[in-house]
């Protein structure tokens, strides 16, 4: 296998030299969209403490919790909003995409190969420092039970993946709070519209040139999606400022008391992944660590606010193609694969401590056997996160695979939004680094690109790209048009 990257650019596609950067250094920093999302964080933080200290709580509402409340909802709504669209076109277009790409199959192949290896490494972490640490035996004995939203069991996942309809559309109808009243939600399995999406493009790439034109037309659509949700994006500090107060006003630090040592086992676990094991994996291939951490941060650092992978998708993608050298072509592929089956911080890290957490709290010694099973679940059945608030969904398939009891999961509930998080950032900068990996063993990788300084928005440049392709097609049909002129002339000279 060859290991020797290329810039896979040709002279034709090459974008042009931007222009030099006359900002100053001040306007420089405050238009920089890390330091936007930072500054928020820390806003938000100290908003958030405010609120709290003018009694401000989960249970005690006041004007300025719920205004944080709806800033944050409001955003994370647009985000999911647009997933749909996004995951099937992106998926389509992907597929698509592969006949261009030399060695699809090999390199789809390669993709799942290293999500289940880094998902046997994170979940083999998570299991060593659950039975070092032990946190269900330094758990306080005030946990409060919270309600299971949903329980997962293979049965469950194997049926998810038949859509029940083209949308993998569900309604779901609940009784309100006035006596009597009804509230109905709409649901999108995100499982489903990828099985829908998978098979639609497999079609369409197998009815041969009839399906250009809807190919063409998913392409164009993702284009549009992707334009509106870099507008979406870009409002992610405000986003951010609304979602980090919200969380210290409703959790605290009150919460963590009686799961301090289960909250910093699953904290530790991530920060060994993300600050440890994925750094020698860039290493061992060659790459800087330095490039991969400023190239993929705007997208875990979104991924930390809004806790979502498939939120987070649209800019995960871009900073995968645009800042760490991913061929267009092959991202579209791996991303949205990974923001739906890549997860080792919902999927490895956590279900494996919190299960040997739930045993070691009701006194229940785990065998050899059963610590396997952890390994298994994590690495076979992390689709079942679903790129959302997959977790408990996770913790409880393998809390039922392992014949654990089910209750276990309502005791950390109380917390879970903080570990949400950390576990939402580690997932998204391991959806950017198995692509990267995988370009750079197959040698498509643009090291060039990898190895740039860090400037502006990842999807920035999409502007100056239509920029530049509109003036490049003008140019061309000036040039044309004067070859034609020029043409003419001489023929009519040569005809006098």
């Amino acid at each position: 296998m060859s290991t020797t990257a290329s810039s896979p650019r040709s002279e034709g596609t090459a974008r042009r030299p931007k222009a030099p950067d006359t900002r100053g250094p001040v306007r420089k920093l405050l238009t920089s969209f890390g330091f936007q999302i930072i500054a928020a964080l820390v806003l938000g933080v100290a908003v958030g403490l405010l609120g709290r200290q003018l009694g401000a709580t989960h249970d005690n509402h006041t004007v300025l919790s719920d205004t944080l409340d709806k800033i944050g909802g409001s955003y994370v709504t647009l985000l999911r909003a647009a997933v749909v669209p996004l995951i099937f076109t992106a998926i389509v277009a992907s597929i698509s995409n592969l006949r261009r790409v030399q060695n699809a199959a090999r390199l789809a192949g390669q993709t799942i190969l290293w999500f289940a290896i880094t998902a046997f490494i994170a979940v083999s972490i998570g299991i060593v420092l659950g039975i070092t640490i032990q946190p269900g035996a330094h758990a306080g004995t005030d946990l409060v039970k919270g309600t299971v939203p949903t329980q997962g069991t293979w049965w469950n996942f194997l049926l998810g993946l038949i859509p029940q309809n083209f949308l993998g559309l569900a309604v779901s109808t609940n009784p309100g709070e006035a006596e009597g009243t009804f509230v109905s939600s709409v649901n999108f399995n995100i499982l489903q519209v990828i099985v829908v999406a998978a098979v639609v493009g497999i079609a369409a790439l197998k009815a041969g040139r009839k399906a250009e034109p809807f190919l063409v037309f998913t392409e164009s659509l993702l284009k549009v999606i992707q334009r509106v949700l870099w507008w979406i994006i870009r409002i992610a500090p405000i986003g951010t400022f609304g979602l980090i107060g919200s969380a210290v006003i409703n959790y605290g630090w009150d919460k963590l008391t009686s799961l301090a040592w289960f909250a910093g086992a699953i904290y530790l676990g991530l920060a060994l992944v993300l600050f440890v094991v994925y750094p020698i994996l860039v290493k061992t291939h060659g790459l800087s660590i330095k490039q991969y951490f400023t190239g993929v941060w705007p997208a875990v650092q979104l991924g930390f606010v809004s806790r979502s992978s498939i939120g987070t998708l649209p800019l995960t993608e871009r900073v995968t193609e645009r800042n760490l050298g991913v061929p267009r072509g092959y991202a579209s592929f791996a991303v949205p694969l990974g923001a739906t089956t890549k997860m080792d911080g919902c999927a490895a890290i956590y279900p494996a401590i919190a299960a040997i957490f739930v045993a070691q709290f009701f006194g229940i010694q785990l065998n050899l056997m059963q610590y396997i099973l952890i390994v298994i679940v994590s690495v076979v059945g992390s689709a079942a996160t679903a790129g959302t608030t997959g977790a408990i969904v996770m913790l409880t398939l393998t809390l039922s695979t392992l014949g654990l009891p089910l209750e276990g999961v309502g005791l950390l509930l109380a917390i879970d939004p903080i570990l949400d998080m950390g576990r939402t950032a580690v997932n998204v900068a391991g959806q950017a680094l198995v692509p990267t990996i995988v370009a750079k063993r197959e040698g498509i990788l643009d090291l060039d690109l990898y190895n740039a300084p860090r400037n502006g928005l990842p999807f920035a440049e999409d502007i100056e790209d239509e920029d530049a392709h509109a003036a490049d097609d003008a140019a061309g049909a000036t040039d044309d048009a004067a070859t034609s002129t020029g043409s003419a002339d001489a023929e009519a000279v040569a005809a006098r």
